[in-house]
């Protein structure tokens, strides 16, 4: 009796660096929308900037190297506030236009447009797959 030999696909080959439509299903992220991960840190990376969220909070969300920049930047807003007197508020502020791409299968970059009161901020972050949740591997808040 002979054994058949298992067939050998070949991936279908990806565009690199495709933009993801708005409100499409994402192939990869059946369990969460990579547009509404890379939101909702947005909204909390700002919150702990301005000192009313607990860092803590996203270190399941967030790399080892991301978590570290993150703590040297609450520490610098942290010394700022205390230094003009201010005492830390939550932040108003609504999120504009948000661009994604997939440079390669498992990983998204983002640009989230955040319009406060005083001003308007980007923030960039790449988000990779980490079993059937997002991770994000790097965050910059301009």
């Amino acid at each position: 009796m002979s054994q058949a030999l298992p067939v050998e696909r070949t991936p279908t080959p990806m565009p690199v660096a495709h933009a993801i439509p708005p409100n499409a299903p994402h192939p990869i992220g059946r369990n969460q929308n990579p547009r509404e991960f890379i939101e909702n840190l947005t909204r909390c990376v700002l919150e702990v900037l301005a000192g009313v969220r607990d860092l803590d909070q996203l270190a399941r969300w967030v790399s080892d190297d991301v978590y570290r920049h993150l703590s040297k930047r609450v520490v610098l807003s942290t010394r700022a506030r205390q230094l003009k007197g201010q005492r830390s508020i939550r932040p108003t502020f609504t999120i504009g236009r948000t661009l994604l791409s997939e440079p390669c299968p498992g990983v998204i970059e983002g640009v989230v447009i955040v319009h406060g009161k005083a001003r308007s901020r980007a923030v960039a972050l790449r988000i990779e797959r980490l079993g059937p949740r997002w991770r994000a591997s790097a965050i910059t808040v301009l």
